[in-house]
This record gives C-alpha cells, sequence and structure tokens, in this order.
C-alpha cells in the first residue's frame, strides 16, 4: 500500500506548481504578459480567457493564505471579467479552505490524485497492433490534434469534469504545456493510425502523467492503458520512484489507473468564486 502523509503530499503539490509555473512562461512566450505568481507555498496563474492555467495550485502546505496576495490575484481577474479558482488538496491546512469559504468560494468540481511506486519490473505492453512512441516536437501538430480531438469528446463514466473549455482554447494551452521545459510527448498507433497520446513530465524523482486522451472510435481497446504503461517503464528507467496522475472520480481513466496498480492518494477540491 502506498500510503500519503502530508510530506509526500506537498512533495507532489509542489510539482503541480512548477508545472504550471512553466506552461505559464510557455505561454508568456506567446502572449508578452501573464499573471504568475507564488503565493502561501503555492502558485497563481492566469493567461488568458477561459484558459484552464487560470488557477490558484498548491495552496495550504506553508501555513496560513495570504489574504492580502489573494486579493491582488481576484482583483487581475476581475478585471479581466474572470472568476478565480482554487484546487485545495484534502491533505491542506484546512484554514485555507475557511478562509477561500469566507471570500465567496464555492466548491464546484472535485478530481482525485492517484500514486504508484515505480518498479523495476515495470514494462511496456507489447501488441503487434498497438504501438506506443515518443512524439517529437517535428510532429506536434499530429499530437494536439490527437490529443484535442479526444479531450473534446469526454468520456461519460464518472463524475463530469467541472468545466468545459473551447477547443481553440484546449489546442492554444496544450501546445504550451507540450512547449514547456521537461515534457515528453507520446502518440498510440493503432494498426498504424495515431489514435491516442499522453505527456510526462520528471520532477525530483516524480512522474507526472498528464494530458492522456484517445478517440472516441478507439476507445475500450487499451490505448490508454499501453499509453500508461509505457511512461511508467520510460519513467523508472530514468530514476524516479514515483507517478502521479489526476483523474476525475469514477472516471474511466481512473479504472484503467487502478488496474495498473495506482492507488488514491488524496483528492482535490475545486472552489471558485465568481468576479465581483
Amino acid at each position: 500500500m502506498l500510503f500519503c502523509d502530508l510530506e509526500l503530499a506537498a512533495r507532489i503539490e509542489r510539482a503541480e506548481c512548477r508545472l504550471l509555473s512553466d506552461a505559464c512562461r510557455s505561454v508568456a512566450a506567446r502572449l508578452g504578459s501573464v499573471l504568475a505568481r507564488p503565493i502561501s507555498g503555492g502558485f497563481a496563474a492566469f493567461t488568458e480567457a477561459g484558459s484552464p492555467l487560470n488557477k490558484l495550485a498548491g495552496l495550504g502546505f506553508e501555513g496560513e493564505l495570504d489574504e492580502a496576495a489573494l486579493a491582488e490575484v481576484e482583483a487581475h481577474c476581475a478585471a479581466h471579467d474572470a472568476g478565480v479558482l482554487a484546487e485545495v488538496a484534502t491533505l491542506a491546512d484546512p484554514r485555507v479552505a475557511r478562509a477561500l469559504t469566507r471570500r465567496g468560494y464555492e466548491l464546484v468540481g472535485v478530481e482525485n490524485v492517484l500514486g504508484r511506486k515505480l518498479l523495476l519490473s515495470d514494462a511496456p505492453a507489447h501488441r503487434r497492433e498497438l504501438r506506443i512512441e515518443q512524439s517529437g516536437l517535428g510532429e506536434l501538430d499530429l499530437w494536439l490534434d490527437v490529443v484535442v480531438s479526444g479531450f473534446a469528446a469526454p468520456d461519460a463514466q464518472g463524475v463530469a469534469a467541472h468545466e468545459q473549455h473551447d477547443r481553440a482554447v484546449l489546442e492554444r494551452v496544450i501546445r504550451d504545456f507540450a512547449r514547456a521545459d521537461g515534457s515528453e510527448r507520446y502518440l498510440a498507433l493503432l494498426d498504424s493510425r495515431a489514435v491516442g497520446g499522453a505527456s510526462m513530465r520528471l520532477f525530483e524523482g516524480i512522474a507526472q502523467l498528464c494530458g492522456a486522451a484517445t478517440l472516441p472510435d478507439a476507445r475500450r481497446r487499451g490505448v490508454q492503458s499501453a499509453l500508461l504503461a509505457r511512461r511508467l517503464a520510460d519513467a523508472g528507467r530514468r530514476g524516479c520512484t514515483l507517478a502521479v496522475m489526476t483523474t476525475q472520480p469514477g472516471s474511466k481513466s481512473q479504472q484503467n489507473a487502478q488496474r495498473l496498480g495506482f492507488e488514491l492518494l488524496y483528492s482535490r477540491n475545486v472552489l471558485a468564486r465568481d468576479p465581483r
């Protein structure tokens, strides 16, 4: 059993903040200016209207919330007619959630953080008709089209995501993530046709598995499990000891992950505040 204590949760949330920070740098290179700043041990970001990068992450592992700094973030978002989204781990300091609810934040969703120890025996799945290949920047457009198309048709199993994003915004954001430092991409080819894609990032011994999607007509054929197995094997060979991923509760992604040995470490409550 993999037990998640406060120290491990803080490591995972720190990796999440670093990923968000690096993605913001990619956006800034495209747009010229974004809000991207540390706050209370976490990170605050606002890049462009409708972006899934617009959020507070990693709060509650370094004491109480700095409400003066938060007010500045809220004012910036309100100036763009946008609310504020906060992802708060269930292992975070409870005072953070209390402070947010006092400020008008409401619970709008939940996401699960799953983890798995990496083993020397981890190996990619071998099926003649299904290949998993690393995908370089030269085929970024192909990878992007497959992943965005998969995300645009979410699986109906489990709890629905708290928000949906415009395809054009998704394309820009996923491209920015793909170009962030340390991001690695994978394509799944079923009978030589690209039908799925995923990404991975390594940070301080943690393999962050993210950005995985399968085209609707190729689902229930082992694509996601094969993408997971390949990334687990690659991460283990490169010295990581832990793999983590985020899923919607009860989703097919969570089911696939648990079949490969992932366990629920903790959840993140997603709290939102409308612009005022």
